[in-house]
C-alpha cells in the first residue's frame, strides 16, 4: 500500500476503531479494576511497524528491556520488509519476531490476524507502541492482549487522536532523540509518576554494535564490484544515496549531488550511486552528469540501484566503501552497524532527533525557520510545496570539505 492510503486508513478508521476500543477498555477497567502492584512481565511486545532506520535507533531500548526483565520474553511486531535489519542486529530470539505484510489491503489484514493470533498464544502482558501517533498500532497493542500497554500520548497537546486505551501513555517530546524517547517507553512499563515520563535522567543511549558479517560475503560484493566495474579499481570508494525514498521531500537536489560528485572525481575517488531499483532512473540521470562534465565514459562512477539484493549485502558493501553521503533515511541509519564513515543531509526532519548513534556520522542542518516540517503530529506529511530550500541551501563545497576530512582519517 502506498502512503496516502496508510494515512487514509489510519485517519478514517482508525479515529472510530479508537474510540470504539477506548469505551470497551473502560467498562473492563470499571467492573474490573488493575491490580495495585502489577506483576513483573512475563512476554513483551515492542511494536515498531514502518521505520527500518528506527529499528537500529531503538537498539539501546531492546537491551535495557533484557537488562530490566531478564525473565521476560522479548517479541517485536513489524512490517515484513523491516525484519532482516532486525534478525541482523539479534537482539531477540528470530522465533518471536512477528512480521505484517502491507503490500495490499488484503494481505495486510490476514498477516494482522495471523500477528495477532501469535502474540496472544505468547501470552505477551505488556505491549510497547513505538509508532509516532499511529492510531493502528495503539489498536494492535490493545489486540495483542497486553494487560499493560505503553504509548506515546498527547496529553495537553494537539496531537492527533489514538484513544483512552493506552495505559502507560508517554508525552512525545519532539526536543529529545528518538532513541531517548524509546528508552523512556521501556522505563514507563512501571513508572507511577504523572506523567509516566517524569523519571530520573539516565545515560545516553549508546551506539549500536557493529553487525557481525560473513567474511566471505564482504569478499563475494568485492569480487563483484571488480569483475563488473574495472574503472573503479585502486580508488577509494564513496557511496550516495541521492534519493528519498517514500518522502521524496528529504532529497538534497540533484545538482547538489552532481557537484559533489565531480568533485569527488577530481580527487581521484570512484563513486558509486546506491538505492533500489525504483532509484535507477534518479541514478542513470546522475552518472550521466558527472560522466558529460568530465567528458569521460569511463569515469569511474556507477550505477549501483538494485545492485544488492538484501541487507546484508547492503551491509557488507559499506564494508568496502570508506564513506557514505546519503539524504536522511534507512541507509544512514543502517551505515552505524558498520565502520563506514557517513554524511548525512537533513532538512525536512532534524538530527536533533534523527541523527545515527555514531561518532563516525555528521550531520548536515541549516536550521531553517519552518524546518522542520515533518512531525509526528502531520503524519509525516509536509505542508512544503515542494521547494524544499532547507537541503537547497546546503553548499556542497562545504560537504566535498568535510568528506575530504573523513576519507583522509584512518
Amino acid at each position: 500500500m502506498n502512503l496516502t492510503l496508510q494515512r487514509f486508513i489510519d485517519r478514517w478508521a482508525g479515529i472510530p476503531l479508537c474510540a470504539a476500543v477506548s469505551g470497551v477498555d473502560a467498562l473492563v477497567r470499571r467492573f474490573r479494576p488493575a491490580p495495585a502492584i502489577a506483576p513483573a512481565p512475563r512476554a513483551i511486545v515492542v511494536i515498531l511497524l514502518s521505520e527500518m532506520g528506527s529499528l537500529v535507533l531503538a537498539n539501546d531500548m531492546f537491551a535495557r528491556l533484557k537488562a530490566r526483565y531478564p525473565g521476560a520474553t522479548l517479541h517485536a511486531l513489524l512490517f515484513a520488509k523491516n525484519r532482516e535489519i532486525l534478525d541482523l542486529m539479534q537482539v531477540m530470539n528470530p522465533a518471536n519476531v512477528h512480521t505484517v505484510d502491507d503490500k495490499s489491503l488484503g494481505s495486510l489484514l490476514s498477516s494482522l490476524g495471523r500477528a495477532i493470533g501469535a502474540l496472544r498464544r505468547a501470552k505477551v502482558d505488556v505491549a510497547i507502541d513505538c509508532e509516532l501517533f499511529s492510531r493502528i498500532s495503539s489498536l494492535l497493542s490493545y489486540a495483542s492482549g497486553a494487560s499493560i500497554r505503553v504509548g506515546f500520548h498527547r496529553h495537553t497537546q494537539e496531537g492527533l487522536y489514538r484513544g483512552s486505551h493506552i495505559n502507560r501513555a508517554v508525552p512525545y517530546n519532539p526536543y529529545h532523540h528518538i532513541s531517548t524517547q524509546f528508552l523512556t517507553l521501556a522505563r514507563a512499563i512501571d513508572s507511577s509518576a504523572v506523567p509516566k515520563s517524569k523519571l530520573p535522567l539516565v545515560a545516553s543511549p549508546k551506539p549500536p554494535p557493529h553487525v557481525a558479517l560473513d567474511g566471505a560475503l564482504v569478499d563475494s560484493i568485492k569480487s563483484r564490484l571488480a569483475q563488473d566495474f574495472p574503472a573503479i579499481a585502486g580508488r577509494p570508494l564513496v557511496l550516495v544515496y541521492p534519493g528519498g525514498g517514500i518522502l521524496p521531500i528529504r532529497a538534497w537536489p540533484l545538482e547538489a549531488y552532481t557537484a559533489l560528485c565531480q568533485g569527488l572525481v577530481a580527487d581521484g575517488c570512484a563513486v558509486a550511486v546506491i538505492g533500489l531499483k525504483d532509484d535507477q532512473a534518479l541514478a542513470r540521470q546522475l552518472v550521466a552528469n558527472v560522466q558529460g562534465a568530465s567528458q569521460n565514459t569511463a569515469s569511474p562512477v556507477i550505477d549501483l540501484t538494485g545492485y544488492t539484493r538484501s541487507i546484508s549485502e547492503l551491509l557488507a558493501l559499506f564494508h568496502v566503501a570508506r564513506l557514505l553521503v546519503t539524504n536522511d533515511g534507512g541507509p544512514g541509519q543502517f551505515a552505524a552497524l558498520t565502520p563506514i564513515w557517513t554524511l548525512m543531509l537533513f532538512g525536512p526532519e532534524t538530527p536533533a532527533l534523527y541523527a545515527p548513534l555514531t561518532p563516525k556520522c555528521h550531520s548536515f542542518y541549516s536550521q531553517w525557520p519552518c524546518s522542520p516540517c515533518l512531525t509526528a503530529y502531520n503524519h509525516r506529511s509536509s505542508y512544503c510545496d515542494g521547494d524544499n530550500q532547507c537541503l537547497k541551501v546546503i553548499d556542497p563545497g562545504v560537504v566535498l570539505a568535510k568528506a575530504r576530512e573523513c576519507l583522509a582519517a584512518p
